[in-house]
């Protein structure tokens, strides 16, 4: 089965902002917020191997920013995506399926994940299209039936 391919937005565009902030619910003081907010949190980025910067931005249910930036390793595996640094401050860019998976714990499939190119060009999907047929906490047995 093909899957299409997503539309790439422009911010430049104000029915593509208008359109995404009426579809997502957040106003487009929040859109700006987050497409500026992303791109200067790509400054704090660690990345000495790769040397390309990430950065995400979370915008919560409760009106909060919350920034990430990719941390790299010289041991690979151990590097953390700016997706994850982000969820793992609110906890305490294309996100990679391991930060796909990461996301799923912590949001309902319909959310939105706004993601911005050095141009400030963006896709728009639900988290459901950015991994269908996820594997999420529900798949689980309830708590009390694990021994």
């Amino acid at each position: 089965m093909a899957s299409s391919q997503p539309t790439l937005l422009h911010s430049s565009n104000i029915s593509d902002i208008e359109s995404s902030c009426q579809t997502f619910n957040i106003t487009p003081e929040q859109f700006a917020t987050l497409k500026s907010r992303s791109a200067s949190a790509k400054s704090t980025a660690y990345c000495p191997y790769s040397n390309f910067r990430v950065g995400a931005t979370i915008l919560t249910h409760e009106g909060v920013f919350i920034d990430g930036a990719n941390v790299e390793n010289a041991a690979y595996p151990v590097g953390t995506c700016a997706e994850r640094v982000a969820f793992g401050k609110a906890s305490t860019g294309k996100p990679c399926g391991m930060c796909r998976q990461f996301i799923r714990e912590f949001c309902d499939l319909d959310t939105p994940i706004f993601m911005f190119d050095k141009n400030g060009d963006f896709i728009v999907l639900r988290l459901e299209q950015l991994l269908p047929l996820s594997f999420g906490p529900e798949a689980l047995p309830p708590r009390e039936n694990l021994g």
